[in-house]
């Protein structure tokens, strides 16, 4: 699942400075994605999507399938799964 975050949430990730979170989104984004962190920015909703790995696994997921930026995540990733395109559902938890 794409995943879309905000200049703030690049910050907590240690991807740009906090002079940087002020600056140009457009210029932002073209030296993260040229460094492989992103895929593209929306400049009406001012979110940018994170690049996917060529399975569609997000940029930060380990080999062990667990994220490797955790202490650091996402906004968008800490609400999940109360958030997306189920909520509540959580395709790691199994069903008894």
């Amino acid at each position: 699942m794409p995943v879309e975050v905000k200049a703030e949430d690049l910050f907590r990730l240690e991807l740009i400075s906090e002079d940087e979170m002020r600056a140009s989104p457009k210029k932002l984004f073209k030296r993260l994605s040229k460094d492989g962190y992103l895929k593209s920015f929306r400049a009406s909703t001012g979110l940018y999507m994170l690049e996917q790995k060529s399975n569609s696994d997000c940029v930060f997921l380990g080999e062990d399938r667990l994220c490797t930026v955790y202490e650091k995540r996402p906004e968008v990733c800490r609400l999940f799964p109360s958030i997306g395109p189920r909520p509540n559902f959580c395709p790691a938890q199994k069903k008894n």
